[in-house]
């Protein structure tokens, strides 16, 4: 049995993080295996750090996909070195997965959910990664209504929502941004974003009247992954309208779900669920809308300079600074908004 040492991190307790040295088998690949060399890999500032902090539950219940001790990871770009039967035209190629943050990873695909794509060698890796966040963003175009024009508000300008927004306006639409951080707003603006601001609610509602003639959103989308937004972003939607939550609600919140329901209710709006995995990864059909077929567009996009990926990565980072990157994503939040760590 062949093995090597690799470095991978791990968060076995909330707030701890640690860049340990592991044993990692390399033979006896399966089919659908492969072992990657990661070159780079990107920090979720929702999931993981919901999972670093605690605050996603299913930390604490044995077998759960992020039970600790959870080694950590959201997106990677990195060289095939071997590969299971399934993959082995990938063996040597410069590939994206969904990969943990480790040195090399043995990575397991799946339909559903483990995605395997080629990269275009002329793509810069920090953007290659980056890629991940705008496939959790474009979701919000996967569960709206077509539209030519309409207006669409983002509210929460981080990544997600900034890479949302400037999706939507790709199709045509009116976007305004709302956040409180001048950091981010000022980010949106320079990603082509043109009504950006921010205020008290009524002070954003009255202003989306005037941008919008009276007509309000036709999309408003909660990018914050927080639900006392979504009753904000019921109030900012047109009748006939939908509500699309982008961001993963996972803090408790106690309210008035009437007025939540009756303003569904009455003015006819649709609230949707946006998770990314509701696609498939892959599909053998050739005209199937798929996770691989976003993640070309968004590469492709990215290389025509019609989706603007660069000015979001605040920090590229060594391994051994995953908790200094961590901390940062979750307490200075005006300087770190998309941090890679790089591996090679």
């Amino acid at each position: 049995m062949s093995s090597i040492q690799i470095q991978q991190v791990i968060i076995p307790a909330p707030n701890e993080v640690l860049l340990e040295s592991l044993s990692l088998q390399t033979d006896n690949l399966q089919a659908n295996e492969v072992l990657l060399e990661t070159e780079s890999s990107f920090i979720s500032a929702g999931t993981e750090l919901a999972n670093y902090t605690g605050n996603d539950p299913e930390v604490f219940v044995p077998g759960s996909w992020c039970c600790y001790p959870w080694k950590s990871g959201y997106g990677s770009v990195g060289r095939v070195l071997d590969a299971g039967s399934d993959h082995r035209s990938f063996i040597g190629k410069r590939v994206y997965t969904n990969g943990p943050h480790a040195s090399i990873a043995r990575y397991t695909t799946h339909p559903q959910y483990r995605l395997l794509a080629g990269v275009p060698d002329s793509l810069p890796l920090d953007e290659a990664v980056a890629a991940r966040m705008a496939m959790v963003a474009m979701s919000s175009l996967d569960v709206s209504k077509p539209a030519y024009i309409r207006w669409v508000v983002v509210i929460g300008l981080g990544m997600v929502g900034n890479l949302a927004a400037q999706l939507f306006r790709l199709t045509g639409a009116q976007v305004i941004g709302i956040d409180p951080s001048a950091v981010r707003r000022r980010m949106a603006s320079e990603c082509g974003i043109s009504h950006v601001f921010t205020g008290t609610e009524d002070e954003i509602q009255a202003r989306i009247r005037e941008l919008t003639g009276g007509r309000m959103a036709q999309v408003t989308v909660d990018a914050v992954g927080h639900s006392s937004v979504t009753l904000q972003a019921l109030r900012l939607t047109a009748q006939g309208g939908e509500v699309i939550i982008l961001g993963s609600p996972r803090t408790c919140v106690t309210g008035d779900l009437t007025e939540v329901f009756r303003n569904s209710h009455m003015r006819w709006i649709t609230i949707k669920g946006a998770l990314e995995w509701y696609l498939p990864g892959n599909s053998p059909i050739e005209h199937a809308y798929t996770q691989e077929k976003k993640l070309h567009a968004i590469y492709q996009w990215i290389a025509d300079g019609r989706l603007n990926v660069r000015p979001l990565i605040t920090h590229v980072l060594p391994p051994q600074e995953i908790k200094a990157a961590y901390e940062g994503l979750l307490n200075q939040k005006e300087d770190y908004v998309g941090v890679v760590l790089k591996w090679k």
